[in-house]
């Protein structure tokens, strides 16, 4: 049994940093159901947390929430964000920074595998109960300025989700000091966890709608974007594309920082700590991602067309599998759609080339995916990183939104869908300090090149 512990400041935990303003709650708590809606959840009143705190003025006021609930959320939103990088997270899963919570007698005590791991699981508990508060009001803020698309039906849903979650963070107490707690807190995590798994698709159906009422003219006219035959042109919408980015981006980090706890608090399995895999082989995974889209360009056209893969079938490096397979199959689907449809089908389809680099010195795992397709129009280019652009006709885009499967990512969707699929790509492989890049020359094919850092000492780009 672990006794109570005397810890540091919550933002001294993890990473080391100096200790952010913190204010107490005198201990009080707000018990939150997991079935009760965004409105329920915010008419509750939290008076010990926000008092001493000024109401923000009206036009400061979050639409459709209580003034005390506004205040409680600009509060938080004025705090910086906590970066993490993949080295810390393996570090702290192996409870290397003990030290920075605990005192030194307390760590020398834990000699007890158990008792060690019960301490790590409070050391980013208490973490989390920080930080995630921070990061959902700073999205909250994000969804209700955002032109156009806060307008949305799908997009104003995504708020109140956040509003929701983040009411369920702050109604713990700061400071997880002992197993009961840690356990308590927990539970609230995976609700949150297991809420937020449909927000993907959620905001890519907001991107659908907001596509839908560009062609139908129901946009209005805005200073950032041009003015076409069919109103707002979607693709010249720079300040919703920026957001979609750090939107996506700080999605991307809170599901990480999440379910990275949450498999710590599972049974360990052999060369991982918590969702990183010590030894992801991009051999493995990039079989796995061909065996995906082989199976979802069979279903649409009856044949796929064969995948060589050479260079450095043995690499192994410390990274997150589904983020990785969640690229390749991206980029494996996306050429063998193009090679079908640019060779026709019932043809001899040349074969897409998938080539793994890597060197001791090298501070990239590279792998890049060649197919001969036809290419991509160079007036095309900066469209396919745009989150509101698609090749997908409005009938399956229409079919998308129905879709409610509460996953990142399947082999259940069609080839062609909602149009997040390589934008959202790149955001995984940049979350960790990689990148994502095309190179096409019309008329033959598609070069795609994926960079993933090898040390994983990137810290995340966090969005403001």
């Amino acid at each position: 049994v672990v006794s109570t512990l005397k810890s540091k400041p919550a933002a001294q935990m993890m990473f080391g940093q100096s200790a952010l303003e913190t204010t107490s709650q005198g201990g009080s708590s707000v018990s939150v159901a997991r079935s009760e809606n965004c409105c329920a959840i915010v008419k509750r009143r939290i008076p010990m947390i926000i008092r001493n705190h000024s109401t923000q003025s009206a036009s400061t006021k979050i639409s459709d929430l209580p003034d005390d609930v506004t205040a409680l959320i600009y509060k938080h939103a004025d705090r910086s964000q906590t970066s993490a990088s993949l080295l810390t997270l393996m570090k702290t899963g192996r409870g290397e920074f003990l030290h920075k919570t605990y005192d030194s007698e307390e760590v020398k005590k834990a000699t007890d595998t158990k008792l060690a791991t019960d301490k790590i699981l409070m050391q980013v508990a208490g973490f989390l109960r920080h930080e995630l508060p921070i990061r959902l009001a700073h999205r909250i803020l994000d969804l209700e300025r955002v032109p156009l698309m806060k307008e949305m039906a799908s997009v104003k849903q995504v708020r109140d989700l956040y509003v929701t979650s983040f009411m369920e963070c702050v109604s713990v107490k700061k400071e997880i000091s002992n197993l009961q707690e840690e356990e308590a807190f927990a539970k609230i995590l995976e609700s949150i966890y297991e809420r937020h798994a449909s927000v993907l698709v959620q905001m890519a159906k907001g991107a659908f709608e907001l596509r839908k009422a560009i062609r139908e003219g129901t946009v209005p006219a805005s200073n950032r974007g041009r003015r076409g035959k069919h109103g707002v042109e979607f693709d010249a919408m720079d300040e919703t594309h920026a957001f979609l980015d750090r939107f996506y981006i700080s999605r991307i980090g809170i599901r990480v920082l999440i379910g990275q706890y949450l498999s710590l608090r599972q049974p360990p399995v052999e060369n991982y700590i918590g969702l990183i895999c010590l030894k992801t082989s991009p051999y493995e995974i990039v079989k796995r991602a061909i065996d995906d889209a082989a199976f979802m360009c069979s279903r649409k056209y009856g044949e796929s067309p064969e995948v060589i893969i050479t260079g450095r079938l043995d690499l192994t490096f410390p990274y997150v599998p589904t983020h990785l397979h969640y690229i390749m199959l991206e980029l494996l689907k996306n050429s063998m759609r193009a090679t079908v449809d640019w060779h026709g089908i019932d043809e001899d389809y040349p074969p897409i080339k998938v080539v793994i680099a890597d060197g001791k010195e090298n501070e990239d795992v590279v792998i890049k995916v060649s197919d001969e397709g036809g290419g991509i129009p160079r007036s095309n280019m900066k469209k396919i990183w745009s989150y509101l652009f698609t090749t997908a006709d409005p009938a399956i885009q229409e079919g998308m939104v129905a879709f409610s499967e509460n996953v990142d990512h399947g082999i259940d969707s069609p080839l062609a869908g909602l149009g997040y699929g390589l934008p959202i790509s790149r955001s995984y492989a940049r979350y960790f300090g990689g990148d994502v890049s095309l190179m096409s020359m019309e008329g033959h094919g598609t070069d795609a090149f994926v960079y993933l850092t090898r040390l994983g000492k990137s810290r995340e780009p966090l969005p403001i």
